[in-house]
């Protein structure tokens, strides 16, 4: 079995990033979080270490403590640590990854692996902003990072078949599986869980069902693990919306947006991070 990459350094310690360093570091790798500010970069550290917590209280990790101590936050750039991969885990916005790409590019080792963990952006179009691009690629990971199978990793023109054996290397490494796909709008689950989760949205615009009634259908009748409205409300209707736009310009109108929809983010009915979205979170 491969090991994991001894150095890891995420961009952005969000709910994805978070995630991201959670997974390397209960592994054993030792990881670096850049974050803005000294606030956000409190705040991720916070965020992976109730993370740590309850993967503690749960069995799957031996020491909450122990794995804290390999991680780290930094607010410069310059401050980072060469590392064995860095990966780039900040909002679904093309200039801001393009941004942070190159300045990873800047500081990181020629030998050194980059990958952005966009859910639906070009990777091509990012791996522009990258000094030598053949060792970039797309780690797409999901939400909860530590408890989910997969990580999609997505292929762009220039991507070697050596970084790629490297991350798929790492990615078992972590106990997850890979699927490898080429570069292309959505890539294949973001193509195909937005396809669903939109047409759910019609149908609970038009009354065909209740939220709840069209969740057990897809969970009962097609053995999801939750409904397409509750993964909705989990991912963000904003970073869906954001996600079906792009899409509806690459792919055609067959991912316009619904209605309900906007009006939803409109009102800041964001899902889970906000207290409301298709259903009620406490």
């Amino acid at each position: 079995m491969s090991a994991p990459p001894a150095s890891v350094v995420v961009v952005g310690g969000g709910t994805m990033g978070a995630g991201i360093a959670h997974l390397f570091a209960a592994v054993g790798s030792t990881v670096v979080v850049l974050e803005a500010d000294q606030a956000l970069a409190d705040a991720a550290i916070g965020r992976v270490g109730a993370s740590l917590a309850k993967a503690e209280e749960k069995g799957k990790l031996a020491s909450a403590a122990a794995t804290l101590a390999r991680i780290s936050a930094v607010t410069e750039a310059a401050d980072l640590p060469e590392a064995e991969l860095y990966v780039e885990a900040v909002p679904e916005d093309a200039a801001l990854k393009a941004a942070v790409l190159r300045t990873l590019a800047g500081v990181a080792g020629a030998g050194a692996v980059l990958a952005t963990n966009t859910s639906s952006l070009s990777v091509a179009d990012l791996a522009a902003a990258v000094e030598r691009p053949e060792r970039f690629c797309g780690m797409h990971f999901f939400n909860p990072v530590p408890a989910s199978a997969l990580v999609e990793l997505v292929r762009h023109p220039v991507t070697t078949d050596e970084v790629l054996d490297r991350v798929r290397g790492w990615v078992a490494a972590v106990g997850k599986e890979a699927i490898v796909v080429r570069d292309s709008p959505g890539f294949a689950t973001s193509r195909l869980g937005v396809a669903v989760g939109l047409e759910a949205i019609r149908m609970l615009e038009e009354g065909v069902a209740s939220a709840d009634d069209i969740d057990a259908g897809m969970r009962l009748g097609y053995r999801w693990p939750m409904g397409p409205l509750r993964l909705t409300d989990l991912v963000g209707l904003d970073v869906r919306l954001g996600i079906a736009e792009y899409l509806a310009t690459t792919l055609g109108t067959r991912f316009d947006p619904p209605p309900l929809l906007r009006a939803m983010v409109a009102r800041g009915h964001l899902g889970q991070k906000s207290g409301h979205g298709f259903y009620r979170w406490d």
